[in-house]
């Protein structure tokens, strides 16, 4: 019994250690070339478009026990960036209801959203202070609502207009 369990610990210490290097040429600790050369799998497609206009800030927070954005509501100009600060009680997102934006809305956000979790789903804000940025540059005009993931079933979301 002794035995069976230090040979399966001592497997599975082994597997953690990632193997033996069986080509010879990489040197412990350096990356591999190709996985160094490879494209990140979640690069974007293109730069997102800058914005022109203002830039507004809306804050995630825990206020008590309430999770929101503040503001709740935002007007904005087409143009104009939004930049989402992680204040409290993250990690925080914002992410965009696909059937709640304009006709057409869903194009330019894919394109100007940098490093997406998922279509229109910013990344996950896990240090404090951390932003993010949504350029509005060629936003058709309406309403977008959003939320943020991890915390959309405590009531996080929140809407903009673009005029």
């Amino acid at each position: 019994m002794r035995m069976t369990s230090m040979v399966a610990g001592l497997a599975v210490v082994l597997a953690a250690c990632g193997g033996e290097n069986k080509t010879g040429d990489q040197q412990a600790g350096t990356p591999d070339t190709a996985a160094a050369n490879a494209p990140a799998a979640n690069a974007p497609a293109a730069a997102p478009a800058p914005g022109t206009g203002k830039t507004h800030d809306v804050n995630m927070v825990l206020e008590g026990s309430k999770y929101k954005y503040d503001p709740e509501t935002l007007t904005i100009k087409a143009g104009d960036v939004v930049r989402f600060h992680n204040k409290s009680g993250g990690p925080h997102n914002v992410s965009f209801w696909s059937d709640s934006i304009p006709s057409g809305a869903a194009d330019v956000l894919k394109k100007n959203m940098p490093n997406q979790m998922a279509p229109l789903e910013g990344p996950l804000l896990t240090e404090p202070n951390a932003s993010y940025e949504v350029s509005f540059a060629g936003a058709p005009k309406g309403e977008y609502k959003f939320y943020c993931l991890p915390h959309l079933a405590l009531g996080m979301r929140a809407k903009l207009t673009v005029q």
